[in-house]
């Protein structure tokens, strides 16, 4: 297979940018639970893809590069929190308000079922957590967040499965 051109690589690369943008910047923000710190990371997270890109293109036979995308979301975010840990700053609000209009008492009841639901999240193991915002907030099929876990299909299914029903349990404990 002949290299590409800088400037075919280039464009290729502006339309994995396009096409994955969204789900980066999704993951990011489920992981560390504010806008500014998922902007940072969604932009750490294509810096270093751009730079492994050609590699990562040969390596991958053609499959999509979304898994792999989201292995270095993932590895920033999980040094992110690593790095927090050592600096332990004050809790934030991780609530953002529902951008469809509804009336007021929606989208309180809204804001609280997510406050729930993330705060139960958080109680999760790591794994688990990861599978079920790869699933749940981006959209990824079991393969491609097998892929993006290094874990085989039935053992990504298994993980989810088990996610869920975890997720389940720790919400019930709050009600």
């Amino acid at each position: 297979m002949p290299r590409e051109s800088k400037a075919e690589l280039d464009a290729a690369f502006e339309r994995l940018y396009r096409d994955h943008l969204r789900d980066v910047y999704s993951y990011a923000y489920y992981r560390v639970g504010n806008h500014h710190d998922a902007e940072d990371l969604t932009e750490q997270a294509f810096l270093q893809a751009y730079r492994h890109f050609e590699r990562a293109r040969r390596e991958s036979n053609g499959r999509p590069l979304r898994p792999w995308l989201i292995l270095i979301a993932h590895n920033l975010a999980s040094n992110y929190h690593r790095d927090r840990a050592r600096r332990p700053q004050s809790a934030l609000d991780r609530a953002d308000p529902i951008a469809a209009p509804h009336a007021t008492e929606q989208i309180v009841e809204g804001r609280e079922e997510l406050k729930h639901v993330m705060s139960s999240l958080e109680n999760l193991p790591d794994d688990r957590r990861e599978a079920l915002i790869m699933r749940f907030a981006l959209g990824m099929d079991n393969r491609e967040i097998a892929r993006a876990l290094g874990r085989t299909d039935g053992a990504t299914k298994v993980l989810i499965h088990r996610a869920i029903r975890q997720l389940e349990e720790e919400m019930k404990k709050d009600e």
